[in-house]
């Protein structure tokens, strides 16, 4: 699973970090329902021919694993179930560990047991978005950066498109793809006769990690928690040159503010870090990337799956629009383009 943070950018100071040259994320499944969702489903098709694109464009990654570890009885208890809903969903190779197996992969890692996952890996994520970049420039592409859409018309020829630059831009266009990430729902908006349910709801979440300001990382593997964890749900994660990043902080921002500063102290993580790595010295964390997620479900409801939206259920030939694409939307962002492709095609 790849954890996405949409509309990401870096500043000189550590706490306005998101997208870097070395941000590596993490890619295989985070949720397993036993009945599969869309974003499953495309992970699924996604997770080998993300491996294969890096490895044939030479872009930096590594196939590290992750071990889903359980702290207490009650997390223990359900790692089996973990793993059979992995296996619903086509996961077939992850495996329950003992504590004892643990400490021989992790040493420094305090658990009671953990499920590995060995096909996880992580990606140098800006890497992987210049060489896609790259690949459609090649086959024609054009890019308009700081081009705000200003309208969206709909005409015989499909859309006719008004810029919000000095010359005040018009074009035409047979289909149009809103994947704006933070900004699709003012994409949407701008669309005349887009039907107001054919908007889903609009949060912004922002995520924080910090790093260790001194010291060797830890782990070698991507650390998670049981997802029947109670304590705050923190993670530790790597890149490709070892350094390790523990969260996330969340936050539930009002769209449409955009804030990528980190708001919540190191120390109110420092407790949750603790339970499986006694060993981290005090004072030691210091902030590193923050992100924002686009998210279509309201706070403190369950989350819900990636919303990409064809003319079926909008009714306007050509238009296909996606929200919600967080985790794991990079991992899986092969296969989405595929999947628009293909409701594309069919009108």
């Amino acid at each position: 699973m790849l954890r996405g943070y949409a509309n990401q950018r870096r500043r000189a100071s550590v706490d306005q970090i998101c997208a870097i040259p070395h941000c590596f994320k993490d890619f295989n499944f985070r949720r397993m329902p036993c009945a599969p969702q869309l974003s499953e489903n495309l992970t699924k098709t996604c997770l080998w021919k993300l491996y294969d694109f890096c490895e044939t464009r030479h872009i930096d990654h590594a196939r590290c694993e992750k071990l889903i570890i359980a702290t207490d009885e009650a997390e223990l208890s359900g790692l089996h179930a973990i793993c059979e809903r992995g296996r619903l969903n086509g996961v077939a190779d992850l495996r329950v560990l003992t504590r004892a197996e643990v400490t021989a992969l992790e040493p420094d890692l305090h658990c009671l047991g953990a499920v590995l996952s060995p096909s996880t890996g992580i990606v140098d994520a800006t890497g992987y978005m210049n060489a896609l970049a790259g690949e459609a420039q090649a086959r024609g592409a054009m890019f308009a950066y700081h081009a705000r859409l200003e309208t969206v018309r709909i005409v015989p020829q499909g859309f006719a498109l008004e810029i919000a630059d000095a010359d005040r831009t018009q074009m035409t266009c047979t289909n149009l793809v809103n994947a704006a990430g933070l900004g699709a729902w003012d994409v949407a908006r701008q669309i005349a006769g887009l039907p107001a349910d054919a908007i889903p709801h609009q949060s912004y979440v922002k995520a924080g990690y910090y790093t260790l300001a001194s010291g060797h990382a830890p782990f070698q593997r991507l650390i998670y928690p049981s997802p029947d964890a109670t304590s705050l749900p923190v993670h530790a994660i790597r890149d490709t040159g070892g350094q390790v990043r523990f969260g996330p902080t969340t936050t539930y921002l009002d769209p449409p503010r955009i804030d990528y500063r980190h708001d919540t102290p190191a120390g109110a993580l420092e407790g949750a870090i603790r339970k499986f790595w006694p060993d981290l010295p005090y004072g030691a964390l210091q902030p590193d990337t923050c992100g924002i997620r686009p998210r279509i479900t309201p706070r403190g409801a369950p989350l819900a799956d990636f919303m990409i939206a064809g003319p079926d259920s909008h009714g306007m030939q050509g238009l296909v629009q996606l929200f919600g694409i967080e985790s794991p939307g990079l991992t899986s962002s092969l296969a989405i383009a595929d999947h628009v492709w293909a409701q594309i095609s069919a009108t």
